[in-house]
């Protein structure tokens, strides 16, 4: 009896017909990311679970419900290899600021920019648009330098520009401010008192984040609390002065540099680390998983983490999901297929010998290429050559080989821009060449 084996619940196998769409984003990203001199950071898939704990917060939904942790070991005599206390990361900014710490950049440079591409993990219950192993897309401002409000509002514009490369159009960018850690201590009272008469009204859920994290209420999703959020009418009062000028300052040059933007100051987000700006990108046609990424400033995540002595280092950053921009494209996969320069198609075994010299040759002059390997009819090798998505195609047969003349058949109305090469190969082999529309 053979074992059937399932993809694990929750992930998702991208398969060949779909990483050049995937391919496509992450060169995108990173031509972008190019242009704004972030420079790409790999940091490991898990890291001590106490790390997350710390940054994100012990009240986070993100360290109480969707840690994976690691609790298993194995013990070999001579290599204990022990698992205990760590966890696959939830997201990248905790990460890339440990990396920060412990390499010591901030003696190195007065701003850092880092962005990094690859899986996350989170035990979500999974959805359309929220699986528990995900790709993001993120960078981070990092450094001494780093509190500069112009920041944030490069660090918005570039999250901006890399889904317009996508080919993304129809997104909305909500911004809010926190203000700094005293004045966010201050939001949290004000909301917990206008909130305290509406207390038995809000939802189980609610209830249960009225102590432990209020801002949490802000984003419930029950229609009740929604409707005792508009009721207690908040307002930027808690803010300093100075919050509030870095807060106009981030308004000011967003709508300088034309990038339109929703204030929204229910908008929180669900980690501990926020302070100052925070923003989120969201696209209606993704339905209630409607966001496409979201960051903010956090500029004392890597003093708490680091000790004192980096007390007053910034940081801004943000992460967009690349599931979620692809479901936003619903895009045809086709499209993003990278073309094969020809195909070579032999008739007969004689051919085949001939042919495979052939395509041996074009790679390595650089063409890519393909042979069909089937005793196949000619139709069914034109078939096969439009299925690879060729641009041209080549027919080796009897005929072909008497006469040392081959057609080049053009498959596409695209350019073959190797075409020279491709002639000059043949001709090195002995066959002339003439082209077929």
């Amino acid at each position: 009896m053979t074992n059937k084996y399932s993809l694990p619940r929750g992930t998702a196998d991208i398969l060949p017909i779909e990483s050049p769409l995937w391919q496509e984003i992450e060169s995108k990203a990173r031509q972008i990311c190019h242009l704004y001199n972030f420079k790409e950071i790999r940091t490991p898939i898990f890291e001590e679970t106490a790390l997350f704990k710390r940054s994100l917060g012990q009240t986070s939904d993100v360290v109480n419900k969707q840690l994976l942790e690691l609790a298993s070991q194995r013990i070999t005599a001579d290599d204990p290899i022990e698992l205990a206390g760590l966890a696959l990361r939830p997201e990248g900014t905790a990460s890339v600021v440990r990396s920060y710490i412990e390499n010591n950049i901030d003696r190195q440079e007065m701003i850092s920019k880092f962005y990094y591409i690859g899986p996350m993990f989170r035990g979500e219950r999974p959805q359309k648009g929220r699986l528990r192993q995900f790709h993001q897309i993120g960078a981070e401002t990092i450094g001494p330098g780093a509190t500069q409000p112009y920041l944030d509002v490069e660090t918005i514009a570039l999250a901006i520009n890399l889904l317009k490369s996508f080919g993304l159009k129809d997104f909305k960018l909500k911004i809010n401010t926190l203000g700094n850690l005293e004045d966010k201590e201050n939001f949290s009272k004000i909301l917990r008192e206008k909130l305290k008469s509406y207390l038995i009204d809000l939802s189980e859920y609610s209830k249960s984040r009225y102590e432990r994290n209020v801002f949490r209420i802000l984003d419930s999703k029950e229609e009740s609390d929604k409707e005792i959020i508009k009721k207690i009418k908040l307002d930027y009062s808690f803010l300093s002065s100075e919050s509030q000028r870095k807060y106009d300052i981030v308004k000011s040059a967003l709508k300088d540099i034309g990038i339109k933007f929703e204030e929204d100051i229910c908008l929180v987000r669900g980690l501990d680390y926020y302070n100052y700006t925070v923003f989120e990108i969201t696209d209606d046609s993704l339905g209630s998983q409607n966001a496409l990424g979201a960051g903010g400033r956090y500029n004392n995540l890597v003093g708490s983490l680091g000790g004192e002595s980096r007390i007053d280092i910034g940081g801004v950053g943000f992460s967009l999901g690349i599931e979620r921009i692809l479901l936003a494209l619903q895009a045809n996969s086709e499209n993003y297929r990278p073309k094969l320069d020809v195909y070579l198609a032999p008739l007969d075994d004689k051919s085949y010998k001939e042919a495979f010299q052939v395509l041996n040759s074009l790679r390595k002059k650089g063409i890519s290429c393909e042979m069909n390997y089937l005793q196949q009819s000619l139709k069914n090798q034109m078939r096969a050559a439009d299925k690879s998505g060729a641009l041209g195609a080549i027919i080796f047969g009897e005929e072909e080989l008497k006469t040392r003349q081959v057609v080049l058949k053009i498959m596409r109305n695209e350019e073959i821009k190797s075409e020279p090469e491709i002639i000059q190969v043949l001709a090195d082999l002995n066959f002339q060449c003439r082209k077929d529309k």
